[in-house]
């Protein structure tokens, strides 16, 4: 499985660092151990599901957490039956140098 994860927290961060909040949930993925990319516009994250659905919950809670007043989370997900699902290799491989 992979999803793709946007955080929207209000505000995104504070005046020492103005992206704190997005970060916290970056922060999640990294710690999570499986595969992560981070793009500008999003983190998308590669796994078993039943690993991958609580990072993402994790991902929006932490934002919270790290003093967000609110926050929406924005989530593509995509799998396969039979586990040869979708892979972020499989996908972005030709448009990569």
């Amino acid at each position: 499985m992979i999803v793709d994860v946007e955080v929207l927290p209000q505000p995104l961060g504070t005046a020492a660092n103005p992206y704190e909040h997005v970060e916290a949930a970056i922060a999640v993925a990294r710690r999570s151990g499986l595969r992560h990319e981070v793009h500008a516009l999003g983190t998308t994250v590669e796994g078993p599901p039943d690993e991958v659905w609580p990072v993402v919950r994790r991902m929006h809670e932490a934002c919270l957490r790290s003093g967000a007043g609110s926050v929406v989370t924005v989530v593509k997900f995509a799998e396969a039956a039979g586990g040869d699902g979708p892979t972020i290799d499989g996908l972005t491989a030709k448009f990569r140098p």
